[in-house]
């Protein structure tokens, strides 16, 4: 196929990327919007899609993220781990026979617990397929609900969903902590000692936070740096949970800069290596290696 040949979406919740590929996989144009699934109203995904294809032409679409989900245009069925590329073409959800497709998310079921997501299986995939990364490794995706995965064989085989982020913008804004969490997370003495906190101490999360007030009433923490403190109580307690699904090795990290630093001094503190791995790439990465198995 010579020219543009297909147009994927990372279609998130509140906001969405648009990449458009050419026939050798390569970004012609990308755009990225505020118009998540959330913000297109009730049965408006057809008429989104017109006006997507009045821009870039009646060219294949490949969708990923809530845009399969039960808040988006139609619910793409999981896949059960294990999973990998094969699986995830044969079970594309076509929304528009022939010409939209939205990406099937990944659960895991084990014993009581019950994980699902949408999206990161096809940046987790993708870092595979680009060599970003062995295909038996760890990976963890920090974010609002952070991710941890295992590889095995290029195969998604298990993964965790630490609610993080926004247990940090609840505690930041609706907690008896929200007066002192002021200032930026960052990096410093006492980000690190709220991570060695929650590495040595697992369990006692709960109270720990609510220890973060007292410590700054007896003068044992600078208000300035309750936010970090409690950054670091949140992360050390979520890396803590990662190692227990991949306990060793080198960890990839896929994110947004600022929070991929903040999980690499944490994983600095437990005394684990990692890589930073570019999330777009391993996206287009996972994409293209989605397209290439359609007849």
């Amino acid at each position: 196929m010579d020219g543009d040949a297909l147009v994927t979406i990372d279609w998130g919740t509140t906001n969405r990327r648009i990449f458009l590929l050419d026939a050798d996989g390569r970004v012609t144009h990308r755009e990225a919007d505020a118009l998540g699934v959330t913000a297109v109203p009730p049965g408006g995904f057809p008429d989104e899609m017109r006006r997507l294809r009045e821009r870039f032409g009646d060219r294949l679409f490949l969708l990923a993220g809530m845009i399969g989900s039960n808040r988006g245009w139609a619910e793409a069925a999981y896949v059960p781990v294990p999973v990998g590329v094969p699986q995830l073409a044969d079970r594309l959800l076509w929304v528009e026979p022939g010409r939209t497709a939205i990406v099937p998310g990944a659960c895991t079921v084990q014993a009581e617990q019950a994980d699902v997501m949408r999206g990161e299986e096809v940046q987790l995939l993708g870092a595979v397929a680009a060599g970003l990364i062995g295909p038996d490794s760890a990976l963890c995706l920090p974010g609002t609900h952070a991710k941890w995965a295992r590889l095995q064989a290029g195969m998604l085989t298990a993964f965790r969903t630490v609610m993080t982020g926004e247990l940090f913008a609840l505690l930041r804004g609706h907690s008896i902590l929200s007066a002192q969490m002021i200032a930026a997370s960052v990096d410093g003495p006492a980000f690190r000692e709220g991570v060695r906190r929650s590495l040595d101490h697992r369990g006692s999360l709960p109270a720990d936070l609510f220890g973060t007030r007292a410590r700054i009433l007896l003068g044992k923490l600078e208000p300035q740096d309750s936010a970090s403190y409690v950054s670091g109580l949140l992360i050390g307690a979520d890396v803590a949970i990662g190692a227990e699904l991949a306990p060793t090795g080198p960890v990839g990290l896929i994110g947004d800069p600022a929070l991929t630093r903040l999980y690499a001094a944490a994983l600095d503190e437990a005394g684990r290596s990692y890589q930073e791995i570019d999330g777009e790439q391993a996206f287009l990465a996972g994409i293209k290696a989605i397209a290439e198995r359609l007849p």
